[in-house]
C-alpha cells in the first residue's frame, strides 16, 4: 500500500471545504486506514484527510489510547474551554496557542460506516477540534493574534520569493 502525502503549507488544498461522504464503501475504510498510516508515517497524533489531498470529510486521531478514524464528524456539544500550544503536521515548525473546548460530543460515522456519538475529553478532544478545523479549510495559523499572523504571513512570503529567486519570469 503506498503511503499518502503529505500536503505542507501553502498548498491550496489545505484551504478546501471538504464535501460529505455520501456513501460509506470499502473505499472509505481503506482511505481512513493509509491515512491512519500516513499519520502514524509522519508522527502525528491526528490527521484530516485534506493533508493527504483528499476532500472528503474524514479524520483519523491516536493519542496513544487506540485508533479513532471518523467519517463526517460533527461536533454537537462543546464545554468549557483550555488554551494549549498546537503544531500541525502541515505546517512544520509552527506553533500556536488555541483555546478550544475542554469536551466534546461528536457525531459520526465510524471506520465500519456506522453512526456513533462520542464523548471526549481532554488531549483527544483537541485534537478532533483541530482535525474538524481542517475540513472546514481552517488552519492554526488562523488562530494568530494580528501581530503573529504579520511576521508568519511575512516569513511565508520571504520563503517564496527565496524559492523563485533566479528564476525567469516573463
Amino acid at each position: 500500500m503506498d503511503l499518502l502525502d503529505l500536503r505542507i503549507y501553502p498548498d491550496d488544498v489545505l484551504r478546501g471545504k471538504c464535501e460529505p461522504v455520501e456513501k460509506f464503501t470499502v473505499l472509505e475504510a481503506e482511505i481512513l486506514e493509509r491515512m491512519f498510516l500516513a499519520m502514524r508515517h509522519y508522527g502525528g497524533i491526528g490527521l484530516a484527510a485534506p493533508q493527504v489531498g483528499i476532500l472528503k470529510r474524514m479524520i483519523v486521531a491516536d493519542i496513544g489510547e487506540g485508533p479513532v478514524k471518523l467519517v463526517n464528524p460533527e461536533i454537537i456539544l462543546a464545554e468549557e474551554k483550555d488554551s494549549m500550544r498546537e503544531r500541525c503536521l502541515s505546517l512544520p515548525g509552527v506553533e500556536v496557542g488555541i483555546e478550544r473546548s475542554a469536551g466534546i460530543r461528536v457525531q459520526s460515522l465510524n471506520e465500519k460506516g456506522k453512526e456513533v456519538k462520542l464523548n471526549i475529553k481532554g488531549l483527544l478532544a483537541r485534537v478532533i477540534q483541530h482535525e474538524v478545523d481542517h475540513l472546514n479549510g481552517k488552519l492554526i495559523v488562523d488562530y494568530l493574534s494580528l501581530s503573529e499572523g504579520i511576521k508568519f504571513y511575512a516569513a511565508e512570503e520571504k520563503k517564496e520569493k527565496g524559492k523563485n529567486a533566479g528564476k525567469n519570469t516573463f
